[in-house]
């Protein structure tokens, strides 16, 4: 990777060209990261849409399902396959290529070993959701889901890895051209499933399992038999297994900085079932949660762009770059969603009906849309920020912030605001909307107060720590450098 002369180590503007030059890397990751996000939710989304076709029960009991399926189950893989974005992103900036099939083999294990103790809480979720107060006819249905639900799960376990190998190498394009032809081969998939082999809301589920599986095996191919991917691939070996406990010290701080907040909106959403009028409070906050997760999927591309390109700089030795990377993209992301909250402030008083057509709804979410905005421009920044402190290993920091930002004030002041002061779930959205401003507050003085020379070194390290002595000698000479 080319090397970043002394003199700019010491100068930390930023030029029109490096801006240039950076702007073009990142776009060029972040934009196919963005559509792959899109592809991959509107699976899901397929899936519970053709169910909603089946009538009320099976789209309440597949609304529920879908929702823990994510809380307990997506999510968790997802963000400790974020621990791949700390070690494969940086084992590729230092040239350590043959690392990254070694770190592949062992998040995938990882992976797979959490999957049994969750498979046991959905095929006893029905006891759960009668203790707490649920139908039990919707329960039972709900567990029917999640049961079915499985395979698919199993599949994530290979599929997240999958994507965070490659993403980190840049290799955006396979990804969205997969994630566009397993959408297609879903469609119809689910269409026959569920209403041609009358296999009903089991149908949706299998399909969903079945297009997830599809999508690990052609990323699959392309990483068996790929050029590109010819310095990365690695034979399985012991070294996998040594390699579990490194990947957990990443991928756990990772999962709780995805899931923490994931956990507090949902807790807040099944608050808002206490309120007086529960079928509009909870319908309000629905979509509240549905237009900040879609719109979520744009600055989760930039995160994506922000991990990989700070990885592999720090993996590179060039601090200065890494440095770089986070006020591009992070200006890429405020301007994005400045743009979007604009959009949505201007179209507040008829955003409503592109969910409902009773009117107390449609006037409940036009006073809830400045709010929503606020939201978008906090998660857009808090999602590069997230990136980097991916990218650069931090995810602990990251953890302990997210329970400080949520727990300690973003879920009391939404209590308080909501039940206590009856604001409702006007009341619940502010806590949501506090949670994330403290949240981007501490993670943006946290990057701004971060040594890049140490973070570097510290990367380099880490990599050449169980190499052979020429490697490390490598290393040392390298970290001569840039401490110069």
């Amino acid at each position: 990777m080319e090397e970043v002369p002394e003199s700019e180590h010491k100068k930390w503007g930023l030029t029109r060209d490096q801006y240039a030059q950076e702007l073009k890397k990142a776009t060029r990751i972040a934009a196919p990261m963005v559509a792959v996000s899109v592809l991959q939710y509107l699976v899901q989304l397929v899936s519970v849409v053709a169910v909603g076709h089946l009538g009320q029960l099976a789209l309440s009991s597949v609304a529920i399902a879908t929702s823990l399926a994510n809380v307990t189950g997506f999510s968790l893989l997802s963000g400790l396959a974020g621990g791949l974005e700390t070690l494969c992103g940086q084992a590729y900036g230092a040239g350590q290529f043959q690392k990254l099939g070694v770190y592949f083999y062992s998040a995938t294990m990882s992976l797979i070993l959490v999957c049994p103790p969750v498979c046991i809480l959905w095929i006893f979720v029905d006891k759960f959701l009668e203790r707490m107060g649920q139908d039990p006819v919707i329960s039972l249905e709900a567990r029917k889901y999640l049961m079915w639900l499985i395979p698919a799960l199993l599949g994530g376990a290979i599929l997240k890895p999958l994507v965070r190998f490659l993403q980190t190498q840049s290799l955006t394009l396979p990804m969205l051209l997969s994630s566009f032809l397993v959408l297609c081969f879903h469609i119809p998939l689910c269409w026959i499933l569920v209403y041609k082999l009358e296999l009903g809301s089991m149908g949706a589920a299998l399909a969903f399992g079945i297009s997830t599986w599809l999508n690990a095996m052609l990323l699959g191919f392309y990483v068996v038999f790929s050029s590109a991917c010819e310095r990365t691939r690695a034979r399985f070996t012991k070294k996998a297994f040594h390699g579990i406990l490194e990947f957990y010290r990443y991928g756990v701080p990772s999962a709780l900085m995805i899931c923490l907040k994931w956990w507090s909106c949902e807790l807040l959403t099944l608050s808002s079932g206490f309120f007086p009028n529960p079928k509009l409070e909870t319908s309000v906050l629905s979509i509240c949660l549905t237009i900040s997760t879609l719109h979520f999927t744009v600055p989760y591309g930039f995160g994506a762009a922000a991990s990989t390109r700070v990885s592999n700089e720090l993996g590179a030795g060039n601090p200065n770059r890494a440095r770089v990377v986070v006020l591009v993209i992070m200006s890429l992301a405020i301007i994005e969603a400045v743009i979007v909250g604009i959009v949505l402030f201007c179209c507040r008083d008829v955003l409503g009906y592109a969910y409902s057509n009773d009117k107390q709804v449609v006037h409940y979410i036009g006073v809830m849309t400045p709010l929503i905005c606020l939201s978008i421009i906090m998660d857009s920044i808090q999602a590069v920020l997230s990136g980097v402190a991916r990218g650069s290993g931090w995810q602990r920091i990251g953890a302990y912030v997210n329970i400080g930002a949520f727990y300690l004030i973003g879920l009391p002041i939404g209590l308080v605001l909501g039940f206590v002061l009856h604001l409702r779930a006007k009341g619940l959205w502010i806590g949501v909307v506090s949670g994330t401003a403290v949240q981007s507050a501490l993670l943006a003085l946290i990057t701004g107060a971060t040594n890049w020379q140490n973070q570097a070194i510290q990367a380099r390290k880490r990599i050449f720590a169980q190499n052979p002595t020429q490697e490390q000698e490598q290393c040392d000479q390298k970290t001569r450098i840039i401490s110069t």
